[in-house]
């Protein structure tokens, strides 16, 4: 199974077994020590992972953190859990904060079960950031953050190349956060920049008033546009490389040339990891594979042309997408990938009904 298919995996039975956890313990059990063997770890094993590991911190002897992650009898990742029913606090990453300075570990991971939020030491050296470089929430995983995550997996693990794409991540949330509260409601200093920029007028507040709506609606068409016209690229051109360019793993590339001959373009991955997305409430995502067949890719229940799930047509102008059951059967026109999110339910009636032939 790959990588992103055991995340799936767990993302999948998170929401069914939540409203089972009750406790720390069960937290422990039911989500984290999960979490831990799918990044290829044997939580079994006391040299790989210790459960209650003594971080003696100044005078306090005996303080434990829930996991580390040992490698060469040294830990290079610490994990506090909380039980899966508490927020993350400022006050739990304080507590982790204090195991961190205390261990030779350079990565931190405060977690509830459903968010992982992964820390570093990138402004002061031995002390943990406050704020989290990666945040991965299994209810609503992103397979935009599979290479990221991959880089904490036990048989590529490497902390020179971790740290140095770190930074990269750490910033590119923060900004992705203010751009989106942009998009949503520009402030008066962005809106103040672009348009004394066409508007040759006094800025008065209705004027500013007037081109935030501007803002708004330029902004929102601009997004569109770029995704919709996307020039496909081949996926073996990009990498997790040291600018954090998030880029789709090794299996990924390797299962998609196996099964098409050739190289898959992004655009066609990205659908597919949506549709897969859609579908793991109710089927094994390993179940759903992509069958490259130019001009158009397939999406087939357990790579059998007679079980079609969707069919991608991605062209650099123009994106369809076919659906072979419900009431919108046939080829609809979509103006980005997300937009596959529409058809949820006609993509999980067609595999239902395969599933009710078995």
């Amino acid at each position: 199974m790959d990588f992103i298919d055991r995340m799936l995996q767990i993302s999948t039975k998170t929401p069914r077994q939540l409203v089972h956890i009750k406790s720390e313990e069960a937290t422990k059990n039911a989500f984290v020590m999960p979490f831990i063997q799918a990044l290829g770890y044997n939580i079994f094993d006391p040299t790989e992972v210790v459960p209650e590991y003594t971080a003696d911190i100044g005078s306090k002897k005996g303080e434990k953190v829930d996991y580390a992650i040992v490698r060469d009898g040294k830990p290079i990742m610490l994990i506090e859990a909380k039980s899966a029913t508490s927020d993350l606090s400022r006050d739990h990453a304080s507590q982790l904060f204090r195991y961190f300075s205390a261990t030779d570990a350079r990565f931190g991971i405060l977690t509830n079960g459903i968010q992982y939020q992964f820390h570093t030491d990138l402004e002061k050296p031995n002390q943990m950031d406050e704020k989290p470089f990666l945040i991965v929430d299994m209810l609503n995983f992103d397979a935009r953050q599979v290479a990221a995550l991959k880089e904490f997996t036990k048989s590529i693990f490497n902390m020179d190349q971790i740290l140095s794409t770190a930074n990269q991540l750490k910033y590119k949330r923060e900004i992705s956060l203010l751009i989106e509260a942009e998009f949503h409601e520009p402030s008066t200093e962005i809106v103040r920049h672009f348009t004394r920029q066409v508007y040759s007028g006094r800025l008065r507040a209705s004027v500013l008033d007037e081109f935030r709506e501007i803002f708004k609606d330029s902004f929102r068409e601009f997004i569109n546009a770029k995704i919709a016209n996307r020039m496909t690229s081949p996926i073996g051109s990009a990498g997790f490389s040291q600018n954090g360019a998030a880029a789709h793993n090794e299996e990924d590339r390797a299962a998609s040339r196996a099964l098409s001959g050739s190289e898959t373009a992004q655009d066609e991955m990205d659908g597919f990891y949506v549709v897969k997305a859609i579908l793991r409430d109710i089927i094994d995502p390993s179940r759903i594979i992509m069958r490259s067949v130019r001009p158009y890719c397939n999406i087939l229940l357990d790579n059998d042309n007679r079980q079609p799930i969707c069919r991608l047509h991605f062209k650099p102008a123009k994106m369809y997408l076919s659906l072979f059951h419900g009431e919108h059967k046939g080829r609809v026109e979509i103006d980005s990938i997300l937009d596959i999110y529409k058809y949820s339910e006609q993509l999980k009636q067609a595999v239902l009904n395969y599933l009710a032939e078995e």
